[in-house]
């Protein structure tokens, strides 16, 4: 299998070189040349199988590269039952008669992202070997909050790598700083830095970008690369579970092969709904794709207008990890749906750069209506969806899953599709503590209180268990107490990997 970029401008590559590069070199993102193609008894089949084994059966295709024993060593090392403190991995959870809840927040740092940072790293040091590198490979990562410590967690102690995270003093929650600043690892570094994302990502930008860095790193022996979402490698594995949970429907005895089911799923880059696409052009039978948004819904109104429009107010939301403008992955379902056209998605980037908007053509609108529904929720309607769930069910929502399953009431209402549907859920609720129980709770129960003694309280609320990575997370030590000013992080870099030389500072 070989991958081309989205801009049509670079030769084709290897799957373990498009891992190792991430994005192609004319700014383009890489797609397989060639769709995998699963039958309907191959589906079925995944139904008697465990996760992991569903996870190579879908892999090996697009990571030809790969042997089967490596593809093994990598799903075994990933998807383990002691970080994901399940045997399922990716479990399904009953809400309704028929409506499912996909849970991918039982992994070590209780949100989704860990589907993917788990095994990405191991993706990546077997890239470097096939490609032929020699330098150690440093991972480089600016994150508001849940990116940081999924990528600090999944390559903690993985051979041939190092990982800097860098991240706003003030910017990221107490959970999500606390997290980050205690993680372990001989080759681990948080710094925080004095500024907003913005700031940090900016700087690790600048790094990048510098030519002078870049060759005084690969002088001592190492070389740049990026956990960044719309990497190859982390879209991928995320194929997966959508394929894992029609399987398990089908174990339950909830549906046959080959009926139809929808997908619910909140987003804001569109990596994970389009994992989804990916999964239905490879022959699962999905009748329609539903995209969660929350008050930036700018996903929304170009699924339904045709119009990309980023030049609007940015609005911090309950739902933090969908507060996106630039939707990175859809840059892949625009490539794929216009039949592989690299001219029109290099039309309608260069708008998006430089006016900040761009609309596609009809007969391009009406292929993504045909397959995509889309709404979105604001926070008030968040928090009254946490709440009624909790009352009718029992079950507890994080605030993104409550954007999905209010959008998802509100297809059912627009369409009267009643449809067998799976709603995905990114995040443990114990991630947004504060939310959650405002909504189930009220003001009372978390007035006074910190982030951490609020894990306790929504436990007991609850009769959840606080997940492992969380509990007593407060009274872990801090490992990492490293500062900087966004102009020193090339002399933070420096430091980290011990190399003496004087580093100019990126202008």
């Amino acid at each position: 299998m070989l991958y081309r970029s989205t801009r049509g401008s670079c030769r084709s590559v290897s799957a373990a070189e498009a891992i190792k590069r991430g994005i192609a070199a004319d700014g383009g993102l890489f797609v397989p040349e060639k769709t995998v193609q699963f039958n309907l008894e191959q589906i079925a089949l995944m139904s008697e199988m465990s996760y992991q084994e569903r996870a190579v059966k879908i892999l090996e295709g697009y990571l030809d590269d790969y042997t089967n024993e490596e593809l093994l060593e990598c799903v075994n090392k990933a998807y383990t039952a002691e970080k994901f403190e399940t045997n399922d991995i990716a479990p399904l959870h009953k809400l309704y008669d028929s409506v499912n809840i996909l849970e991918l927040w039982h992994g070590p740092t209780s949100a989704f992202k860990d589907m993917a940072l788990q095994i990405l790293p191991h993706f990546l040091v077997k890239a470097l070997k096939k490609t032929g590198e020699k330098e150690e490979i440093v991972i480089l990562v600016a994150t508001s909050g849940d990116t940081g410590k999924a990528a600090l967690e999944g390559f903690k102690d993985v051979i041939g790598t190092k990982i800097i995270v860098f991240f706003p003093s003030e910017g990221v929650s107490q959970v999500q700083k606390m997290q980050m600043v205690t993680q372990e690892g001989s080759n681990v570094y948080a710094i925080a830095v004095d500024g907003n994302f913005d700031d940090a990502q900016n700087g690790v930008k600048r790094i990048f970008g510098d030519e002078d860095v870049t060759a005084l790193m690969e002088e001592h022996g190492y070389k740049f690369s990026s956990a960044n979402s719309i990497n190859w490698g982390r879209l991928v594995p995320q194929i997966v579970y959508y394929f894992s949970a029609y399987a398990d429907m089908i174990k339950n005895g909830e549906i046959k092969a080959g009926e139809k089911i929808n997908f619910v799923v909140p987003t804001g880059n569109f990596g994970n709904i389009l994992a989804a696409y990916y999964a239905m052009q490879m022959g699962l039978p999905v009748n329609k794709l539903i995209c969660a948004s929350n008050d930036n819904n700018v996903l929304t109104d170009f699924i339904n207008t045709g119009e990309y429009n980023k030049n609007r107010e940015f609005k911090k939301t309950l739902s933090p990890s969908m507060d996106i403008l630039i939707s990175s992955n859809l840059e892949r379902l625009l490539y794929l749906i216009t039949g592989d056209n690299a001219e029109k998605v290099c039309e309608w980037m260069n708008q998006l750069k430089n006016v900040g908007s761009y609309s596609v053509d009809q007969d391009t609108k009406k292929k993504i209506q045909s397959i995509f529904w889309a709404g979105y929720t604001n926070d008030s309607d968040t928090l009254k969806t946490i709440e009624s769930v909790y009352q009718e069910t029992g079950y507890v929502l994080d605030t993104h899953t409550a954007v999905a399953v209010d959008v998802y009431d509100k297809y059912v209402i627009s369409t009267s599709d009643v449809t067998k549907a799976v709603i995905v859920s990114t995040a443990s609720p114990f991630k947004f503590n504060d939310s959650v129980l405002k909504a189930i709770a009220g003001e009372e129960a978390i007035k006074g209180k910190t982030e951490f003694e609020l894990l306790s309280v929504l436990s007991e609320k609850s009769g959840l268990k606080i997940p492992a990575p969380l509990k007593e997370l407060d009274k872990k030590p801090v490992l990492h107490k490293e500062f900087c000013e966004p102009i020193n992080m090339i002399g933070k870099v420096k430091e980290a990997l011990k190399i003496q030389e004087n580093i100019k500072t990126a202008k």
